[in-house]
């Protein structure tokens, strides 16, 4: 895992400005940093490299091809990429290989297939640049499902591109505007959404794309190229849906999933894995112990004084597996200690609190090994999310009586809601039992008061319902409901909305979120759900084997079932937060307050601060709960007081 960044164009492309991008980048790349400038051609790369395959000089970046004409920076990992070698030296290419680092593997498979044809043979997560001599373009590319970073974009007649925004604007050229309607789209979905980033003609490469530039091109409106697509492959998948039978269906998932487990484990560096105890975590860690001849390293946080704590679960899960555990019991002190860091993080607004000890656990991590399995994605492929079972039952219920049945939910206040409940959980069964259930009616009322289930969805994501009466002069650009439509073909609702899930939340939160977090201690994370193999295949399989009896996960469960016994794994899903409610009305309240003030706000001009302060207020008198509203606001403010 690395950092890379450079510039393209002539007024300001000069090495003093180079190193000054690869400096912002030392976290991602602690063990080695190259630069490579050709003033005639006004293009320069930069790169720090976290070492993990080929530890020698010979994967060194940035790199240039045997042939001479492409030069690059990489970042990620190609797992398939001795295949790929294998299948380079069965052509008849003469190759002399400086070293055994991936980066060379596609360098030269760029000089024999071309540059997309290689990325269709590859198997991995990364974002480049290659530089062509030959035809003077310069291209980016980012893996198919959005794994690792890149940002890019023309300011004035100097293209800027990066694994981070901090590089970015280490650039002389960058420009430093705030867009607003990128604000408004954050404070609604809690992520900015690509290819939005915060700052005006400044954009994310969207997943499976590719990008071509040249200098001229100042003028014109960049076009990404898609080399891989999610919906076009789910669209594929869906055609031909696999007809088996659910011992046959188990049986290729496990294959495709373990195969995939032991690509992601080749490294040169110590690896480990990420243990929540929860149903994709522990499948991870169940298939790498299953693969290993010793007890593989895995890492959990505890939280002290906690109610809802799952490390006590990952032990359980850890012991039976025979991992080598690690877990570490924080204290609330040393978990807000990560705030002040968050906007150094995370670049751009960023409001999913399980930043916190994601950050943590990572930290923790990086203690042991330089490489991290994790079990993001299962939700998304395999319908873990609860909103997927729970829309369709809303669906059935009919309109008016949806209607009422809102209005009797907020009859009663989140905090009655939440006595109520206290009194009836010890006859409730496990599956029942939730986290905040007062805040939780609510939100369901709110989505009872929509009809269609495309506002159902819309409902079901936002923070903000209507962030354009919060920020000043901006407006949300990104309308969930047109992309809905255009998934018509789409025979479920629940696939519309793992589709979209796919494509957002995930790339945008999920991955976003353990990227930072994990590179911000040098350590490299891998999500072998991601295999784009096993995600097709994840596609063919019947929603049946996905949810099954209101459960979603039901073939990843039987899969875990065969490697650690149910009781261990079946409980509610908990996530992986932290109480920001209690702790802004506590230790968090004077800072809150500095930037949630009234004076302050209609100073900064970005927000209206009549909503805001409304709901500051509520949450100090404890009627309602707006801890996700008010950690919005306050990534922003964060975010914004760093960049003065």
């Amino acid at each position: 895992m690395c950092g890379f960044a450079g510039s393209l164009g002539y007024s300001k492309c000069d090495e003093n400005s180079l190193r000054r991008m690869v400096s912002t980048l030392y976290h991602r790349g602690p063990d080695d940093q190259g630069l490579w400038f050709d003033q005639s051609a006004a293009i320069g790369l930069v790169h720090a490299r976290l070492s993990i395959l080929d530890l020698s000089t010979a994967g060194h970046q940035p790199m240039s091809s045997a042939c001479g004409r492409y030069v690059i920076v990489f970042n990620g990992e190609i797992y398939n990429h001795l295949k790929l070698r294998g299948e380079l030296e069965q052509s008849g290419q003469v190759l002399n290989w400086r070293g055994h680092s991936d980066t060379e593997t596609l360098l030269a498979g760029f000089h024999a297939w071309g540059i997309e044809a290689t990325l269709q043979k590859s198997v991995g997560m990364f974002a480049f640049a290659v530089w062509d001599k030959q035809t003077h373009t310069l291209t980016l590319a980012r893996d198919r499902l959005g794994e690792k970073p890149l940002y890019y974009g023309w300011q004035d007649d100097t293209f800027l591109f990066g694994s981070e925004l901090k590089a970015l604007k280490a650039h002389p050229a960058f420009l430093a505007e705030i867009d607003r309607d990128a604000l408004a789209a954050f404070m609604r979905y809690s992520f900015i959404p690509a290819p939005q980033s915060i700052y005006r003609g400044i954009h994310k490469l969207l997943p499976g794309t590719l990008l071509s530039v040249r200098v001229d091109m100042y003028t014109t409106r960049l076009k990404p190229v898609p080399y891989w697509s999610l919906l076009g492959a789910a669209r594929q998948s869906l055609q031909a849906p696999f007809t088996g039978s659910d011992a046959e269906a188990l049986q290729e998932l496990e294959a495709r999933l373990s195969e995939a487990v032991a690509l992601q484990q080749i490294s040169d560096v110590q690896i480990g894995a990420f243990l929540s105890g929860g149903i994709d975590s522990s499948t991870i860690v169940a298939l790498m112990q299953a693969q290993s001849t010793r007890p593989i390293n895995t890492f959990t946080i505890g939280f002290e004084g906690l109610q809802f704590n799952e490390a006590v679960h990952a032990r359980a899960v850890a012991r039976h597996l025979g991992t080598d555990h690690t877990e570490l019991y924080m204290t609330p002190e040393e978990a807000r200690e990560v705030i002040p860091q968050l906007p150094i993080l995370y670049d751009e607004p960023f409001g999913d609190s399980s930043q916190i000890p994601t950050f943590l656990v990572s930290q923790l991590a990086r203690r042991s090994v330089t490489v991290s399995l994790s079990g993001d994605a299962g939700d998304e492929l395999f319908g873990g999310y609860n909103r997927y079972a729970w829309t369709r039952k809303l669906l059935k219920v009919p309109p008016p009586l949806r209607r009422m049945l809102a209005a009797g939910l907020t009859a009663l206040s989140p905090a009655q809601w939440d006595r109520i409940y206290s009194t009836m959980q010890p006859m409730l069964p496990s599956l029942l039992r939730v986290r905040m259930p007062g805040d939780k009616a609510h939100k369901l009322s709110q989505v009872l008061e929509v009809d269609s289930d495309a506002a159902i969805y819309q409902r079901l994501v936002s923070t903000w319902p209507n962030p354009d009466t919060v920020v000043l002069g901006g407006r949300d650009p990104m309308n969930l409901s047109h992309a809905w439509d255009e998934l018509t073909d789409f025979n479920a609702l629940e696939y519309r909305m793992m589709a979209l899930d796919a494509l957002t939340y995930l790339p945008d939160d999920i991955l976003c979120k353990v990227d930072r977090a994990a590179m911000g201690v040098s350590l490299e994370t891998r999500v072998p759900f991601l295999d784009h193999r096993v995600v097709e295949y994840a596609w063919r399989l019947p929603l049946h084997m996905k949810i099954r009896n209101g459960q979603g996960k039901w073939i990843l469960r039987q899969l875990l079932y065969k490697y650690v016994p149910k009781g261990l794994v079946e409980r509610p899903k908990m996530g992986f937060g932290v109480p920001i409610d209690v702790w802004l009305r506590g230790p968090l309240r004077e800072w809150a307050e500095d930037l949630l003030s009234e004076a302050r706000l209609k100073r900064e001009g970005f927000f209206n601060p009549m909503p805001i302060r409304q709901k500051w207020a509520e949450h100090l008198s404890g009627q309602r709960n707006w801890q996700y509203h008010l950690w919005n606001g306050l990534m922003f403010q964060a975010w914004l007081e760093k960049q003065v």
